[in-house]
C-alpha cells in the first residue's frame, strides 16, 4: 500500500489533508483515485490507514480508517555522527542509515575532513537535498518517522550534542580491544551515538578529546572498512545486538 507522510497538523480527528509535492505524485504519478487506500504516517511514529474521498489540484482529502503505533522503530534511537564526505557518499550514507534503522544524522567537520562547505547557501541546499534523502528512503523502508539530517557541525560540537545519550562509541582504527558486543552486554539505555569518521580516519588527538567527552573508542575488526561502510555496518551490528532484526 503506497505511503506519505504529513505533518501532525494535518491529522483531524476523522481525516487529513495532503498538500504540496504528494498530491501531484498521488494522482499523476501513480494515477491513485477516489476509493483507492493508502498508508499515512504523522511522522512521530503513528500510522493512517485511510481511503481517498477527494482529490483536487492542491489537495487530497483523506479518510481515516484506523490508526496504530509504528511496528518498525527501533526501541532505541541511534544517531549517526559522519564525518562529511563526498557528496555520492554522503548521498549513500543517509540514504542506507534511514533504511537500516537510525533515528538522526549529523554530518560534522574533523581534521582530516576533505569536503568544506563554508557557504550558508550551499549548506541550505545540501541539507534540503539530504533531507529529501531521507524522506524518500523512510518512505521506502516503511518507517515510522522521517530521520532528521542536522545541521553540519564541528566535532567538539558533536561531542556537546551527544552529552546527555546512554551511550556513546567512536570508530577507530587503532583499537584492539573495545568490542560493541561486549559494551552492548546489559544495555538497556534509549540513546546512541555512533561516531564516524571521514577518509583517513579519525586523528589521535581527536580519540583523545573523545575519551574526555564520554565516548568509547571501539574496534570494526581486523579489517579497515570505508567511511561509508563504517556506519552502516556499526548500526547493523547493534540493531542484531538489540534484538532489531
Amino acid at each position: 500500500m503506497p505511503r506519505f507522510f504529513v505533518n501532525p497538523e494535518q491529522v483531524q480527528e476523522d481525516h487529513i489533508v495532503i498538500y504540496g509535492d504528494d498530491v501531484k505524485h498521488i494522482s499523476k504519478v501513480l494515477r491513485l483515485k477516489s476509493g483507492d487506500k493508502i498508508t499515512i504516517c504523522n511522522r512521530q511514529g503513528t500510522d493512517y490507514e485511510c481511503i481517498i474521498k477527494t482529490i483536487n489540484k492542491e489537495n487530497i482529502y483523506a479518510e481515516i480508517l484506523s490508526h496504530y503505533l509504528s511496528e518498525t522503530e527501533p526501541r532505541v534511537n541511534i544517531t549517526l555522527f559522519q564525518a562529511l564526505t563526498k557528496s555520492d557518499k554522503m548521498d549513500f550514507i543517509i540514504q542506507k542509515a534511514v533504511e537500516v534503522g537510525i533515528h538522526k544524522i549529523v554530518p560534522m567537520i574533523t581534521e582530516r575532513t576533505v569536503i568544506k562547505i563554508e557557504d550558508e547557501k550551499k549548506q541550505s541546499t545540501k541539507l534540503t537535498r539530504w533531507q529529501k534523502i531521507s524522506e524518500s528512503a523512510a518512505k521506502q523502508s516503511q518507517r515510522g518517522i522521517i530521520p532528521e539530517v542536522g545541521s553540519i557541525i564541528t566535532l567538539q560540537e558533536a561531542f556537546n550534542a551527544s552529552e546527555k545519550m546512554d551511550l556513546k562509541v567512536i570508530a577507530y582504527e587503532k583499537e584492539n580491544q573495545n568490542q560493541l558486543r561486549n559494551i552492548l552486554t546489559g544495555f538497556e539505555g534509549k540513546t546512541v551515538g555512533i561516531f564516524i569518521g571521514p577518509e583517513g580516519g579519525f586523528e589521535e588527538s581527536e580519540i583523545n578529546l573523545a575519551k574526555q567527552s564520554g565516548l568509547i573508542p571501539i574496534t570494526l575488526g581486523k579489517r579497515i572498512l570505508r567511511t561509508e561502510t563504517a556506519g552502516l555496518f556499526l548500526v547493523s551490528i547493534m540493531m542484531y545486538e538489540m534484538g532489531e532484526v
